[in-house]
């Protein structure tokens, strides 16, 4: 176990001259910053350091790479696939304290705000202004966190995911450097698109400090509507013909029975416990209708019945509160579990199969595996509820992720949608990539050459001189 003391005195010395008691190697704050939300083991840092601008990370930074200290950036904590892990000791550099909003372009539909500020904190922010921020993960992820994984969420069908939301990013480099990428315009043809390429880095590239966001104006009319299936095919059979017939959905959510039992028993409703999709339509009034009524006839189809409708504002936030609980309440449908939460994605055409032949796979598991996901866009979850002290269950929950993985790469998709890659998902990118991967890895090491930044997640490198 890596402590303090593995730090260079003269590199702490340095950091507390910076910093003051915004650097800690307290145990208790060690640990928190150690772990995430997946099942991953954890690990400790070295030390925490709260910056509260870019030239402190810049300095930071600067003083790491001096030092070949690894460097782990960290917001909330609410990865999934041990994004902020330090797997290699160093310093987790605690973005929380870079909260502020900078800039609101009402006109031009953009905002600027630092890493640490989270998506319910930027849209509370917004809420006179009559725009959103569309992207939102389950949990009140920072937006710096979500650029680092191109989260994604229940909007993504309509909006898309941080990949589209992003147009600039002020980033630190491994050497402390601090670039610039992208501008506010809409669209570029001036050189290598630098903003993709940090978009989904997951922290081993740089550190993202700032970024501009495009934001949505809330629109004339909004409903939702939940609808029960016989079973989880049907209900993304009718997804999928909702995207074919070009039907603008912003929203559409499966969940299985399983999860809507959950749901039903943590957010204290009583939703009928069979696999159900959830649907938000948005536009004019005439259109939100005209797409209700279009689903609503797809949805009768394919055995969808009892269609209920919420176009109350209340009733749709209760909506969608309770969806966005379903990963806490799932855990509670075996208390003192942990979950291996994995995700993939695969083209809408193929989703109904690749979820067809999931559900007969879970159902051999011998502990609960809740489904559920973004299907709008052919993404979907399983939870996998293990006993943290079984070491059978373990191996089991990770040959049904491993089956769940090689199934979506098979019909040409991705052992990943959303959760991103850490090192929980470092096995599967040379047969998603293949010679692909190579030029990741030369990117990695010409940004990164002593394999500094997040190291040990996405790609696997040879430091030229690491202090480990």
């Amino acid at each position: 176990m890596y402590n303090a003391n593995a730090l260079p005195p003269d590199l702490l010395d340095e950091l507390r001259a910076l910093l003051g008691d915004r650097l800690s190697t307290g145990l208790a704050v060690r640990e928190h910053h150690g772990r995430d939300e997946s099942s991953h083991p954890a690990a400790l840092p070295d030390a925490v350091v709260w910056p509260e601008t870019t030239e402190e990370v810049s300095t930071i930074a600067r003083l790491c790479h001096a030092f070949r200290v690894p460097m782990i950036p960290f917001g909330v904590g609410s990865s999934l696939e041990g994004h902020v892990i330090p797997l290699h000791g160093g310093v987790s550099i605690d973005l929380s304290h870079m909260n502020r909003i900078l800039a609101l372009h009402v006109e031009d539909l953009d905002a600027t705000v630092q890493a640490g500020v989270t998506r319910k904190q930027l849209n509370a922010w917004l809420h006179d202004s009559g725009l959103f921020f569309p992207i939102d993960p389950g949990a009140d992820a920072t937006l710096g966190g979500m650029t680092a994984t191109r989260a994604s969420g229940t909007n993504a069908v309509r909006y898309g995911s941080m990949r589209e939301a992003v147009l600039a990013l002020t980033v630190v480099l491994a050497d402390g450097r601090v670039i610039h990428t992208g501008t506010r315009a809409r669209k570029s043809a001036a050189g290598y698109d630098l903003t993709r390429l940090f978009v989904g880095s997951e922290g081993t590239l740089g550190i993202v400090t700032e970024i501009t966001v495009r934001l949505h104006p809330h629109l004339e009319a909004i409903s939702a509507a939940v609808c029960g299936f016989p079973d989880v095919a049907s209900a993304a059979r009718t997804v999928i013909q909702t995207i074919q017939t070009g039907v603008p959905v912003a929203r559409a959510e499966l969940l299985d029975a399983l999860s809507m039992r959950a749901i039903n028993a943590h957010s204290k409703t009583n939703w009928p416990e069979v696999p159900t999709l959830f649907f938000e339509f948005h536009g004019t009034e005439a259109g939100v209708a005209e797409q209700a009524e279009t689903v609503q006839a797809l949805a009768h189809e394919h055995g969808g019945t009892d269609f209920r409708w919420a176009t109350r504002q209340e009733e749709r936030t209760q909506l969608w509160a309770a969806r966005h609980d379903a990963y806490f309440a799932c855990l509670q449908l075996r208390p003192g579990s942990r979950s291996l939460t994995t995700d993939v994605c695969v083209p809408i055409s193929r989703l109904a199969e690749c979820i067809e032949a999931t559900a007969a796979d879970v159902a051999g598991m011998p502990m609960p595996v809740p489904l559920l996901g973004h299907v709008g866009d052919g993404n979907f979850h399983l939870l996998v509820l293990t006993d943290p002290d079984s070491a059978t269950e373990r191996e089991a929950a990770h040959a049904l992720s491993h089956r769940l993985v090689l199934r979506a790469l098979a019909m040409g998709g991705t052992c990943t949608g959303e959760h991103g890659v850490g090192f929980g998902k470092m096995g599967y990118l040379a047969e998603e990539h293949g010679e692909a991967l190579d030029v990741m890895r030369a990117i990695k090491h010409a940004l990164d050459p002593y394999g500094l930044m997040n190291p040990g997640k996405i790609v696997e490198t040879e430091p030229q001189d690491a202090r480990r």
